[in-house]
Parts: C-alpha cells; sequence; structure tokens
C-alpha cells in the first residue's frame, strides 16, 4: 500500500526521515501543479534525487525539499535508476533545512527557479556595484532562460544563483517573470510540425494587435516569424516556441509597454492550452 499525503501538511524532509529509518527501498514521487520530482531511497538511504528535467542529484534534493506545498506519494519496493548521492542522510537534511530558512527570506522576491530573469525598463534609483559571479549572472540574463537555466549554464546550484539574484532584483536592476511554456513543454516537444506552426502564427497575430500598424514592430514580427520556421523545421518546436514569445514580448514591450505584455501572455496561455487540447484529442 503507497504511502501517501501534502507537503503542507507534513514537510518533505519531515517524511523523508519517517521513511528512512525503517531501512526502506523506494521513490517519493512528487508533484506540484505542472511540476514533478522523484527521491529514491535505497534501504533506507537517499540515492538520487530528479526535479523536474534537468536537475539531478544533491541539488535536487534540495530544491525539492523547499516545496511548501504539493503532494506526495511514495512506491515501496521501487527500485533507483541509479546513484547520484552518496552523503549520509543527517547530512543531507541538515543542510535541506539550512535552506529551508534561508528560502523563506528568498521566496518574498524570488518564488520559484522557473521563474525568468529580465532587466527592468525602469531607471535603477540606487548605486549598484556587482561581484564577480553576479557579473556571470547577468551575462546569462537573455529573458528567455529561467533561473534553473542560468544555473546549469553557470555550473551552480539553483539555490546559489537565487541568492546572488536577490541582491539584483532588489537593487532593481533585474526583475522576474512567469516562464508560462514551462507547463506546456513536454506536449510542445510532440506537438506535429503543422500544430507547431498554427500556434507560432496564432502568437505572432496577437502580438500583431497589440503593436499595431508600426513599421518597426512589423520588421521585429517579421524576423521573429523567420527565426521561429527555421527551428520548427528543424524539429525544435520547445526552442522555437519559447524563443518567439521571448522576441514577441520584447517587440511589445519596447512598442507598448508593460501592461501590453501582461495581455500577450494572457493570450499566449489561452493558445497554448487549446494546442495542447487539440494535440491529445488528434
Amino acid at each position: 500500500m503507497a504511502f501517501q499525503g501534502s507537503l503542507r501538511e507534513l514537510p518533505l524532509p519531515d517524511i523523508i526521515q519517517l521513511v528512512s529509518v525503517s531501512g526502506k527501498t523506494g521513490v517519493f514521487r512528487l508533484k506540484q501543479e505542472h511540476r514533478e520530482g522523484a527521491i529514491c531511497l535505497k534501504d533506507g538511504q537517499i540515492v538520487h534525487a530528479q526535479s523536474g528535467e534537468r536537475l539531478r542529484g544533491e541539488e535536487a534534493m534540495y530544491e525539492l525539499a523547499t516545496w511548501p506545498d504539493g503532494e506526495f506519494v511514495f512506491e515501496s519496493g521501487a527500485e533507483p535508476p541509479e546513484i547520484t548521492i552518496r552523503k549520509t542522510n543527517t547530512n543531507l537534511l541538515m543542510e535541506a533545512a539550512r535552506r529551508i530558512d534561508e528560502w523563506n527570506v528568498l521566496s518574498k522576491r524570488i518564488p520559484s527557479i522557473q521563474h525568468i530573469p529580465v532587466f527592468r525598463e525602469d531607471d535603477v534609483t540606487t548605486s549598484v556595484s556587482f561581484a564577480p559571479n553576479e557579473w556571470a549572472i547577468i551575462c546569462k540574463v537573455d529573458g528567455r532562460r529561467s533561473i534553473e537555466e542560468i544555473a546549469l549554464g553557470l555550473e551552480q546550484s539553483p539555490f546559489d544563483v537565487a541568492k546572488s539574484l536577490y541582491g539584483l532584483i532588489t537593487s532593481g536592476l533585474l526583475g522576474l517573470r512567469e516562464d508560462i511554456v514551462e507547463p506546456y513543454r513536454r506536449a510542445l516537444a510532440e506537438f506535429p510540425r503543422e500544430l507547431s506552426t498554427r500556434l507560432g502564427g496564432q502568437m505572432i497575430s496577437a502580438a500583431a494587435e497589440l503593436t499595431g500598424e508600426n513599421p518597426r514592430a512589423q520588421t521585429r514580427l517579421a524576423r521573429a516569424r523567420a527565426v521561429f520556421e527555421k527551428q520548427v523545421e528543424a524539429g525544435r518546436s520547445v526552442d522555437a516556441v519559447t524563443d518567439l514569445l521571448s522576441q514577441l514580448e520584447q517587440a511589445v514591450l519596447v512598442l507598448r509597454g508593460p501592461d501590453e505584455v501582461l495581455q500577450l501572455d494572457r493570450r499566449a496561455t489561452l493558445l497554448l492550452d487549446e494546442a495542447s487540447r487539440n494535440a491529445l484529442a488528434s
């Protein structure tokens, strides 16, 4: 019989400790809205963790431990697919507890490592100096990569990148936006070419409605369409839609402003929902 429940009622470190003392082998499967993760135990020891499709090992374990809510189920007897963690449970859980305390502060400005850092259009009103690690992060900010993706590119933990970003966000240099494509990545990867092309065309039309009859907008949108079509042709639907949305957001931001960007994002979310339903129905 599976052991399951809510992370809001019982924090993950407490759950793991409860199961590990029994020396069980199995896997915790966790889900929070569109996010999924897993923590594997072998004879009561944590030996593997994965958060999403990219984060593995200790950092995945710590990231999952900071989830304030979600659902879990423990499947007893399931063998770990690989060994990525060799620290003792005690050391892992102590570090997880430390990060949970720090994340309670960071989360006031950084809700999730899935959020995307962006440069703010507002003028920075305070004098800012940068440490080398902050410069490294700033150089990776492109309005498309999430905190998690920036961390992978820098070979740092998402937690450490978030700590550095906290000061840059507080100073007003950077802001965050949600990655509205993230929940649809798996579905997008399976889209037939025709569906991806239609989705891109609808998103471009939505941006065109917001920017109006503007020669600069038409040039930007035409360039974005050309890049999008090449990526779809190469079978890179996820990158194609992600990059297209980023380019459309920048065009709308420059020509119209942040309120219109929010309108574009709301429209894009509806289009992604519709396209995903069509893909499932076909």
